[in-house]
This record gives structure tokens, sequence and C-alpha cells, in this order.
């Protein structure tokens, strides 16, 4: 922005210097030429009134001898007037070029800030547009989407922002109408339905009934694949009593995810109980039975020792909770202190449920063979990740506990660094 202001002022400084310098050299020579070139057109007259006047007989020759003398005399006074190169004491163009020069940087400097756009040059990231998720964090910057998006309404790169941020901002409202006229323009992205349906959920007290569920109908019409739609149709088949769906919605879940994914022991707990419902209800059993031959039945939960449970409480350190966003995800995980770096527990929350106390146990393991129960010293970590990710991340906020035994109680651990 500084090298824009720079070529302004060198471009300023060019015009003012071809305005007002022809206007400074001007001097009242230039009058004195005007004038002797009209005392010069009368002489003329003069001397032809003259040729005629003898001609015609009105003049003698001797008159005409006299008046010619005089004429030549009264011509050599203004040559000599005129060699004298007298100028005026106050030269008015002089006037003018001074005027200009201070006026026109006065005039112009604001006219540019109401015509023009001062932030045209700024870089993406000075505009405070979209983090590297497609939120936008400044109000400001927010109220200049919406204006722009009144002008340019079909530019759907603009409602998937307008849409993300509203979320981010609990605005569910604006966030449905956003993401309404995202899918007319966009209508077969399965991502597009699902954030749909997961915004229209927050704005009917959380629940996934009706449009929510279509939404995510449409989405799954569109790639059944999608992991985002699959773990919201399974809470909407909870919602809405129907287990079967609930079970075979998160069961293809399970089998579409990574064995080290964070909550995939929860969802494997989503399963077995929407398994105990199913089995309670008419005609479940034989439904039952049908999801047992499936690929990607729950595996048998590891035992849970309570005695070997680990129990704190994490927060932050003082001045490091405004360095993340309040949906930022928070990990809370152990994992061996000399042994495979894998988590061997992992908990999952966002940052806005922070402070919290947590117990890490055999329950939250990610491998039934990786149990904290098995080692006996590990590390306990709190992690905000901004990616989402529980592998560190520059950029992340962490506070650890080194080298405590399983069992440990009342721990206390402080966010307090940013990971390098």
């Amino acid at each position: 922005m500084t090298l824009f202001w720079i070529v302004c002022a060198v471009l300023l400084v060019i015009a003012l210097l071809f305005l007002v310098l022809p206007l400074w050299r001007a001097t009242a020579n230039n009058n004195d030429v005007l004038r002797d070139a009209a005392n010069l057109e009368i002489l003329r007259d003069q001397a032809a009134e003259m040729e005629k006047d003898l001609h015609n007989g009105l003049l003698t020759q001797e008159a005409y001898e006299q008046g010619k003398l005089e004429l030549q005399a009264r011509l050599l006074d203004e040559v000599k007037t005129t060699g004298q190169g007298e100028k005026l004491a106050h030269n008015p163009a002089r006037k003018l070029a001074v005027i200009l020069a201070v006026l026109l940087p006065l005039f112009v400097v604001p006219f540019y800030f109401v015509v023009g756009n001062s932030k045209a040059l700024l870089p993406q990231d000075e505009l405070a547009v979209a983090d590297g998720f497609g939120v936008i964090r400044s109000e400001a910057a927010l109220q200049e989407l919406e204006k722009k998006m009144e002008r340019l309404p079909e530019n759907p790169d603009g409602w998937v922002v307008l849409a993300r941020s509203y979320s981010a901002m609990q605005r569910y409202p604006d966030a449905v109408r956003a993401y309404g006229n995202l899918v007319k323009l966009v209508p077969n992205e399965a991502q597009l339905w699902t954030d749909y349906a997961d915004a229209a959920a927050m704005n009917n007290n959380q629940s996934l009934l009706g449009e929510p569920t279509k939404f995510l109908n449409k989405a799954l019409e569109l790639d059944p694949d999608n992991t985002s739609a699959l773990a919201l149709s399974g809470s909407a088949g909870m919602e809405r009593g129907d287990y079967y769906a609930a079970a075979l919605h998160w069961q293809k879940l399970v089998d579409l995810l990574p064995p080290d994914y964070p909550d995939i022991q929860m969802i494997h707990e989503g399963i077995k109980q929407a398994k105990e419902f199913l089995a309670m209800q008419k005609g479940g059993k034989q439904k039952l039975a049908q999801l047992e031959k499936m690929k990607g039945a729950a595996p048998v939960q590891p035992a849970t020792d309570p005695a070997q449970a680990i129990t704190g409480r994490a927060s932050f350190a003082a001045g490091m909770a405004g360095m993340a966003a309040l949906t930022d995800t928070v990990f809370i995980l152990a994992r061996a202190a000399n042994g495979p770096k894998m988590p061997l527990a992992v908990l999952r929350k966002q940052v806005k449920d922070l402070p919290l106390e947590f117990t890490l146990d055999d329950s939250l393991a990610m491998q039934p063979e990786l149990k904290l129960s098995g080692f006996d010293e590990v590390v306990v970590i709190a992690r905000v990740s901004k990616s989402g990710s529980p592998m560190a991340q520059p950029g992340d906020l962490e506070g650890s506990v080194q080298a405590v035994k399983p069992g440990s109680k009342n721990l206390s651990l402080v966010i307090d660094r940013v990971v390098k």
C-alpha cells in the first residue's frame, strides 16, 4: 500500500510540472508582442492610407514624404520599446501557478477518497476477509462481504464464505439463508447440502428432524460416502427413533474412517447404543441380525479399570484464551512417555468447553491393543487444534504434564504455549 501512495505522489508532481511550469515561465513579453503587433498593423494601415491619398492627388509628394518620415520614426520608437523586454512587475500567470500548485493536491487527495477505493491494492489478509477455513472473523469485513453479495448475488464463492462465517458466529438464520442461495447456484455438491443441514438443525433448536433430514438425504444421494452426511444422518435416525438407520449409517461411517480417527471410539459407542435400542423394538431382532452380518460391526470394547483412569482439569493460562476461537477443537490425550507416539486415549472437546474436568481411561483407546493401563508412565497433553487434527501443527496451542502414572488424579493441565 505504501508503494501505491508513492506512485500517486510521483504522478501528481509530474502533472503539476506540466501544468505549473508553463505558467511560471510566462512573462510580460507575451503581452508586449501582442501590443507591438497591433501597433504595427495600425502603422501599416496609416502608410497605406497615405499612399492612397498621394495616388488620388489628395497629398503632395512633399507632404507624403514628410508623413512617411513620421511613421518611420514612430516605428523605431516601437522597436526600441520591444527590445527593452519590459516585464510586468506582478505577473498574473505566476500567481495562478502558485494557486494551482497549492490547491490541486488539496483537492485531488480528498476527491480520491470519495470516488476511489483505497483498499483495492491491499493484500487479502489485510482485508481480513477469511481465515484458512474460509471463515471471516471480523464484523467489519463480514459487512463488506454482505454489501458485495448484494451487488453480485451470482457469486458462489462469496456465499460459501458468508454461510460458514454466519455459522461460526452462531447467526444460524442468516447461515440458512446463505446456504439456501448457495445450493441454488451449486446444487450438486454433497458437502454443501450437509453443511446446509447442519445450519438448519442449529436453527431448529438443534434438531435434525424435518428439513435438515431432507438436506442430508440429498447429500447422500449425491455422495453416499460423504462422512459428514453419514455422521449427521446417524444422529437424525437416533432422534426420530429409527435405530436401524442410525446404526446402518454409523457402521458405514466406521468402514470409511481410518482406524486412528480421533472420534472412532465414540462412533462405536453410538452404534452399540443404537443396536441396544433396536433390539427392544418390535421386529428389531431381525433387523439387528441383518446389521450383525454387515461389515463394520462394532468391536468388543476394552474393559475399563477405574483405578487406572487419569483425571484432571484443563484450562488456559492467562492471556492464551484470546488466541483461539470458541469453536476450535480441543484434544485431551495421553501417550506413552517411552514408547509409541500414537495416543493411548483421546477426548475431543471445543474451546468453549474450557475449563473442563476430564477423565482419560481405556474406554477412550484408539486401538484395543494400545491401552492407557498398559504403560507405566504417560504424558498428558491438552492441545487446541486450528486444523481439527490431533497431530500438532504450527500455530496450535498446547500444554502438558510429563511422565505421570496411570491412575493419577486431579492433574492441572494448563495450555500455556504456542506450537512452533
